[in-house]
């Protein structure tokens, strides 16, 4: 028997500001840690450190190949390896793994900077823009773009696709989630038609990779299963870059003392990425389902039912960071953060993740004298967390 009841704990569409969402997960932790809703089919969200890191490293127990993303999104087919349990998900990860790499990261190092520097470059031209809508949402794209050997012309495309599926995500809106969804599966079934007809080698290309695989058995991964995992390659890393980025200025720009002090010590950047990611984590809907009745604290939660990770409410809970909800550089366990996740399921971009906001931080500071809000923040919506429009002002730029 479970614990539901016929009122909703919190309100997942409720219209946010940029801070508000953090108060209700304060709430929340305090007076209501394993918290139900109604809305979207009903859910359980989980907003203590402990309880999300339990449901995200138990694999057998909390699975993802029932519903991995709430509100629920894969209406047009699995998409490994998230929506796969291990073991079946393994030969997916085994294959990607070894590209995601922290030597194959760095060796993306010098074109991520590139890219970074020619998108920059037009906001810092007119010393305006939206950090968002006009650098941040096309710098993962460009990246992974890099990462999977897409041509640049297809690049622009890939932006479009992703973004207009995001945005039916975020208006839980099913049929054009079906429909932005579609056009992302056309597009990687051309990739994987070209990977056919001309293989790259499997150590430098994703794709290619995918195509070389092999089960347990030593049979090839089945062919609707590679396309999901490349159309989930092509969309996956766009999103919590975006954000992430936009939460970093939105913080920033309230604190300038902080801005100098990172200009005055770019050592200091990649320290206040990772406090960034803690405080600012992108996620709150990342799902699992029980297999089985589940207890957390006086809550049962019922075999079959949705439960949320609320990753960006676990990383500012005061029993595990003290004075959570501050920025505090060096901070001595910083690397206990939940940001990319914990056990089978945790991020395997997550170096190439850190690498894009460490060099969009650096690129950002070192090329003002300093930079301010300069319009309305837009907030994201479920799964996301964060801002999505960030309009700035920029003083003292450099451009070469």
């Amino acid at each position: 028997m479970n614990d539901r009841q016929d009122h909703s704990d919190f309100d997942p569409e409720v219209e946010e500001s940029f801070d508000s969402p953090h108060a209700e997960f304060d709430r929340l932790r305090a007076q209501c840690p394993v918290a139900h809703t109604d809305k979207w089919g009903g859910f359980w969200a989980l907003t203590r450190y402990e309880d999300v890191k339990r449901a995200a490293s138990d694999a057998s127990t909390f699975i993802t190949s029932v519903q991995n993303v709430i509100p629920k999104v894969a209406f047009t087919g699995r998409r490994p390896p998230l929506h796969l349990d291990p073991p079946e998900h393994t030969p997916y990860r085994r294959a990607l793994n070894p590209l995601l790499s922290r030597e194959k990261t760095l060796a993306l190092e010098p074109a991520v900077r590139r890219i970074t520097v020619d998108l920059l470059a037009p906001l810092l031209a007119r010393g305006e823009g939206d950090i968002c809508g006009e650098f941040s949402s096309h710098l993962p794209v460009h990246v992974f773009g890099a990462w999977m050997n897409i041509r640049d012309r297809a690049l622009e495309t890939l932006h479009d696709a992703g973004r207009a599926f995001i945005l039916s995500v975020h208006l839980n809106n099913e049929e054009q989630m079906k429909s932005t969804s579609l056009r992302l599966y056309d597009m990687a079934r051309e990739l994987i038609a070209e990977r056919r007809r001309n293989p790259l080698p499997v150590e430098d290309d994703p794709t290619s990779a995918l195509l070389a695989a092999r089960d347990g058995a030593g049979n090839p991964l089945p062919d609707e299963m590679i396309v999901g995992t490349v159309r989930q390659l092509l969309v996956v890393g766009i999103v919590a870059p975006m954000v992430m980025i936009g939460n970093m200025a939105v913080h920033l720009s309230r604190h300038p003392d902080l801005q100098q002090a990172l200009r005055a010590n770019p050592a200091d950047i990649e320290d206040a990425v990772e406090e960034f990611l803690r405080l600012y984590s992108p996620y709150r809907g990342f799902a699992r389902t029980a297999n089985r009745d589940v207890r957390f604290g006086d809550r049962t939660i019922a075999e079959g039912e949705a439960i949320a990770l609320v990753y960006a409410s676990a990383n500012r809970d005061e029993a595990v960071f003290e004075d959570a909800g501050s920025f505090r550089l060096r901070r001595p366990n910083i690397g206990d953060h939940l940001a990319f996740g914990r056990g089978p399921h945790n991020c395997p971009g997550a170096q190439l993740g850190r690498l894009q906001l460490k060099i969009a931080l650096e690129e950002l500071l070192t090329r003002t004298t300093g930079f301010s809000l300069n319009g309305e923040i837009r907030m994201t919506r479920w799964p996301e967390v964060g801002a999505v429009t960030v309009p700035l002002r920029f003083e003292g730029c450099r451009i070469d």
